[in-house]
């Protein structure tokens, strides 16, 4: 039996290997299915979009004259004027705010699932007390954490406390799924070879944990430019989300749907980013 799959091996044409260029033209037409898909996506919203403006009426905006304004808004995005900053110093204003909440929730996401992954204690310890507080909405974190932080960094410290504290649990329990999830095997091959703590954790855990890990990082991020819209409406002053609430206060709502766009294309972008490194991960 194996001598001849040997021969039928032997004998297989050349042409019949995978090579390079079949695999360039794979990826190409895998691309061009993303796009073409992609473009009946949006294609279809715009549809829906249209649908809905013409059917309700009043002051909604129809997609041609919501993109006109986008147009009007991204000639001049830094625009420096206070009373009509421009949407990208606006943007900018937001995404800083949002990589600092992210970032510390990070710090703090990333060990502690490690904590409850390996530990059986620490899990049954720590997972109530995620679960309670997961639900939890960022409208009441925010006044909470005012209440909190009033002496120490006002509206600036709420707002990052409020991003820290609805982001970082995707992470936690991604984080925790992935560790306790190593096999046996890997733990038993560490004892035998006598890794010390540290290099257990940096050869074999982390590792094994990393896809898990960046899953989470991916929906923490989702939520993190979720909350940060709404925060901005609350506490006011600059940030995309303040700017939306602003020009509907103000009755300008082809700007407020303007600002709603490209917050759902930065969010995209964003989750397009941890894809990316997650598809990267996988191929190795």
């Amino acid at each position: 039996m194996i001598e001849a799959g040997r021969v039928l091996a032997a004998a297989a044409p050349v042409g019949l290997a995978p090579t390079r260029f079949a695999e360039s033209i794979r990826r190409t037409r895998e691309m061009v299915s993303s796009l073409l898909w992609g473009a009946a996506s949006f294609a279809l919203l715009l549809l829906c979009w249209q649908i809905v403006s013409g059917t309700v009426g009043g002051d909604l905006p129809t997609p041609l004259s919501t993109f006109r304004t986008l147009a009007e808004m991204l000639a001049d995005p830094f625009n420096p004027d206070r009373n009509s900053l421009g949407i990208g110093i606006q943007l900018w204003e937001s995404l800083q705010r949002v990589a600092i909440g992210f970032g510390l929730g990070t710090l703090i996401a990333i060990p502690l699932g490690v904590l409850m992954g390996s530990s059986e204690i620490a899990n049954r310890l720590l997972n109530p007390i995620s679960q309670i507080l997961r639900p939890v909405s960022p409208l009441v974190w925010f006044p909470l954490a005012l209440v909190a932080f009033k002496a120490v960094g006002g509206t600036a410290t709420a707002t990052f406390f409020t991003i820290l504290i609805t982001s970082l649990w995707p992470t936690v329990i991604s984080t925790a799924f992935g560790v306790s999830s190593l096999p046996t095997d890997y733990r038993t091959v560490a004892r035998v070879f006598q890794f010390s703590r540290d290099r257990y954790l940096l050869k074999i855990l982390i590792p094994h944990s990393l896809p898990h890990i960046l899953t989470g990082l991916r929906v923490s991020m989702g939520i993190a430019w979720l909350v940060i819209v709404a925060t901005e409406m609350l506490s006011g002053g600059t940030g995309i989300g303040f700017f939306a609430w602003d020009s509907y206060n103000a009755g300008s709502y082809d700007k407020m749907v303007a600002a709603v766009v490209m917050i759902g294309v930065v969010g995209l972008l964003l989750d397009r980013c941890f894809d990316f490194a997650l598809q990267r991960l996988k191929r190795g």
